[in-house]
């Protein structure tokens, strides 16, 4: 009887957990404003790291950025040096649309990436095949960024497999002026 309140309380704290999340309209008129055709749009340096469901770090990396726009389409290319020698590259595909949300696409990302603003807070949600080891994991990743001030950006990511958080990320991003 014990094992199944136990069962029954945590699934439910599993509910109210996921039903009190963040919200993207809590940053309404929060400044600075969020205009990703203006961030990202030349190059920006950014520092990140990955850690496990118990918050230990399990990766870390620098990106090297390049945005480039042409109206309402961005392009948006990323080269990852992550700290044990790997490197990757993702070239994104941005578009903003008539509504004034975003829709991205790189090859790595399975179907459309989908984005919001409100404020200073970005929101975007994806779905990901990772590689970790001989595995790969297909993830749901949940995005917030928020711009700062001196051109700084702050991206938290909360990599879900069957809407529970199972890692997150953190990058620190700083636009380059030229």
């Amino acid at each position: 009887m014990k094992y199944i309140k136990a069962i029954a309380t945590i699934g439910i704290l599993m509910i109210l957990n996921g039903c009190t999340g963040n919200n993207l309209h809590y940053y309404k008129g929060t400044t600075p404003q969020a205009d990703l055709r203006e961030y990202f749009n030349g190059p920006v340096k950014a520092w990140g790291i990955v850690q496990n469901f118990n918050g230990r770090v399990t990766r870390r990396f620098d990106v090297q950025m390049i945005g480039k726009w042409d109206g309402d389409v961005g392009t948006l290319t990323e080269n990852f040096t992550y700290y044990d020698g790997e490197k990757q590259q993702r070239i994104w595909t941005i578009k903003k649309l008539a509504d004034g949300s975003y829709e991205g696409s790189a090859a790595d990302i399975l179907d459309k990436a989908m984005g919001q603003t409100e404020g200073s807070a970005v929101r975007w949600n994806y779905v990901m095949d990772v590689p970790v080891g001989d595995t790969t994991y297909r993830l749901r990743f949940d995005d917030w960024m928020w711009v700062m001030n001196d051109d700084v950006l702050i991206n938290r990511s909360y990599l879900k497999k069957f809407g529970i958080t199972v890692a997150e990320l953190t990058i620190f991003m700083q636009k380059q002026r030229q």
